[in-house]
């Protein structure tokens, strides 16, 4: 079964041309890793999935809704979640408040303030803390935390590791290990490769905002995901560049 479906998306920022024909699906419980430089427009296509970016052209749908033009707050009801680049919390709040923010959606499910304490146990001494005292790691902690509040069917996640060190996203990564096999849809734009490569059973990698390779992640090398992410392919044992 088909969780969510994205239809030749395109995306503006002005006049830049940020979302190019996308198209791709990811079936119920899968996990899509979304791999490119910065500015491929990974970002952008995962906003646009949320309705928090408009779409200029094509379709966005969750199962067989058509939600293409519905406003963010009305996707998050539906069961989209998305935990943006650099975790945009409330620094004022504490750990508990920005979680508790996310029931809002009001959607009914498994996910509450214990589970999510479970997940992430670095939050629990922290509960009380005010969100801009946090470390990198228990700041996305309560991120991620907050989006599963709303008990999403779909959870997009942006650039876990941004602006983390290694040890902290093993950690982060460790906490989530469960969730990725908990039947939560996962769209994922991660930089680590190896990391990517490790959790994802399908890989998207974009470059200048279109999908330029799409496989089962079990399926394509790391070589092969390089020079996509380049914009190279093989010609007689050599490498060019793809115009």
């Amino acid at each position: 079964m088909t969780a969510l479906a994205v239809e030749h998306l395109d995306a503006h920022h002005g006049q830049l041309h940020a979302v190019r024909d996308v198209s791709f699906t990811v079936r119920s419980g899968g996990r899509l890793v979304l791999i490119g430089a910065n500015g491929a427009g990974k970002t952008t296509l995962l906003r646009a999935i949320a309705g928090a970016h408009p779409a200029s052209g094509g379709r966005v749908l969750l199962g067989d809704a058509d939600v293409t033009a519905l406003p963010a707050n009305r996707r998050a009801a539906l069961g989209v979640a998305l935990v943006p680049e650099g975790r945009r919390l409330f620094a004022d709040m504490t750990v508990e408040e920005n979680l508790l923010l996310g029931r809002m959606t009001g959607r009914k499910g498994t996910w509450n303030v214990e589970r999510v304490l479970e997940t992430f146990p670095n939050l629990r001494p922290r509960f009380k803390a005010r969100a801009g005292d946090l470390s990198g790691g228990e700041q996305q902690a309560t991120a991620i935390g907050r989006a599963l509040m709303g008990n999403p069917d779909v959870l997009l996640l942006d650039e876990l590791s941004l602006g983390l060190s290694p040890l902290v996203v093993d950690r982060v990564y460790e906490s989530l290990d469960a969730l990725m096999h908990s039947g939560t849809t996962i769209v994922l734009v991660e930089q680590d490769l190896s990391r990517a490569l490790a959790v994802a059973d399908m890989v998207v990698c974009m470059l200048e905002g279109r999908v330029v390779l799409e496989s089962p992640a079990a399926d394509v090398s790391r070589e092969q995901v390089t020079e996509a992410y380049f914009g190279l392919r093989r010609e007689s044992g050599a490498m060019e560049a793809v115009s």
